[in-house]
């Protein structure tokens, strides 16, 4: 039976001083019970923990807790595009599981904060009102009002995959690097006639073909550094076996998003514009899968008829038989990780470039002998 000097139901919510007064114990032992159990002996603490849920206590309020504290022990990861887009993509998935493992030492959790679907929706509200103690950029276009609205808020912050700041901590990964050895790995095996599958050269732009005006505009830095990647080493090397004066030519296209039926839809299109093309070279493994779809869709066979190269290494790309560019995806989630608990902590951490590298498996072979330079090689379909 309860003392009769607690509070009725009527009077509202049980307080952690309520707990106190039943057990005849001072306000500091019940929540030391809950925020310092090394304090209290084991029979001690379990005493005030059953009279806490007898009396129907749930414990010391998270946001009154969090502002006594100055620290939430949420960590903000911007994405802007719709939250699902997040986990369509293995290689984002991934990244975000080593990056929640890396920070669950320090007792911190993630709080995705993805771009609003809405037309009337706000994209900078969910940036500018989260209650989070440092924020990560995982994806955003540069010079964008977002990026403007997650450094405006001065609280620490890395970027992933963008330029540098000096506002911010930054890891990323060597795009143009890797992106020259796939274009390599192509004019070593003679391709000449070369179609880009690329991820979105800008917010909400579309997709479709890419022309030099529009590749002037790419605003997102993985598209940007992956392009400049093709189109230094392409501008730079002789394809084997070309002929006198045979140049190598790349055709580009934009998925609107990066997902499969995206990057098949994307292929169908460039391949039967541009039935003189053997090969692809495709932005993400996720664009790639799409890519073998739509051969198989045309009945030209990989590699024989049609070389495609991926990037990332996704989960499942050697499953696949996918020739890709590897990036140490849940390295970087963990490097991200480590930069914010440094900053936390009141460091700043230089800025970290991981390596990449190309992996050679059975989706690239020779160009087929009996291509003209500017001419299919049978009818398309």
């Amino acid at each position: 039976m309860l003392p009769a000097d607690l509070p009725s139901e009527s009077s509202g919510r049980v307080t952690l001083r309520d707990v106190a007064r039943a057990l005849g114990v001072s306000v500091a032992t019940v929540s030391n019970a809950y925020n310092r159990p090394d304090q209290l002996s084991a029979a001690l603490r379990e005493r005030v923990l059953d009279t806490a849920r007898t009396l129907g206590y749930g414990g010391p309020d998270p946001l009154a807790r969090s502002l006594r504290r100055g620290r939430t022990g949420v960590i903000g990861v911007v994405y802007d595009a719709p939250l699902e887009y997040a986990f369509a993509d293995p290689a984002a998935a991934q990244f975000l599981g080593s990056l929640a493992h890396s920070l669950q030492a320090a007792s911190l959790n993630l709080l995705l904060l993805a771009s609003p679907s809405g037309p009337q929706d706000d994209p900078l509200s969910p940036v500018q009102s989260a209650s989070v103690d440092g924020l990560i950029v995982y994806s955003a276009a540069q010079n964008s009002d977002l990026l403007r609205a997650v450094l405006a808020r001065g609280l620490p912050t890395v970027l992933v995959d963008q330029d540098h700041h000096a506002q911010a901590a930054g890891v990323g990964i060597d795009d143009a690097g890797g992106a020259a050895q796939a274009a390599q790995h192509l004019l070593e095996l003679g391709h000449t006639r070369i179609g880009v599958l690329c991820l979105e050269l800008g917010p909400r732009q579309g997709g479709g073909r890419v022309g030099p005006g529009r590749e002037q505009q790419v605003a997102y830095h993985p598209t940007a550094e992956r392009l400049r990647g093709y189109r230094e080493t392409v501008n730079t090397t002789t394809a084997a076996g070309a002929g006198p004066g045979e140049a190598v030519r790349l055709y580009l296209t934009e998925a609107e998003r990066n997902t499969v039926p995206d990057g098949e839809a994307c292929a169908l299109e460039l391949l039967r514009a541009e039935p003189q093309l053997t090969a692809l070279l495709c932005m993400s493994d996720v664009l790639a899968q799409g890519a073998l779809r739509a051969a198989q869709t045309l009945g030209w066979p990989v590699p024989q008829r049609l070389s495609v190269v991926g990037y990332d290494d996704a989960p499942g790309s050697a499953n696949l038989n996918l020739t890709t560019v590897w990036q140490p995806t849940c390295d970087k989630g963990s490097r991200v990780g480590q930069a914010m608990l440094a900053l936390l902590g009141g460091q700043k951490p230089a800025d970290v470039r991981l390596p990449t590298r190309l992996v050679v498996r059975g989706s690239t072979a020779a160009r087929p002998a009996t291509q003209a330079p500017d001419g299919p090689l049978f009818p398309p379909s």
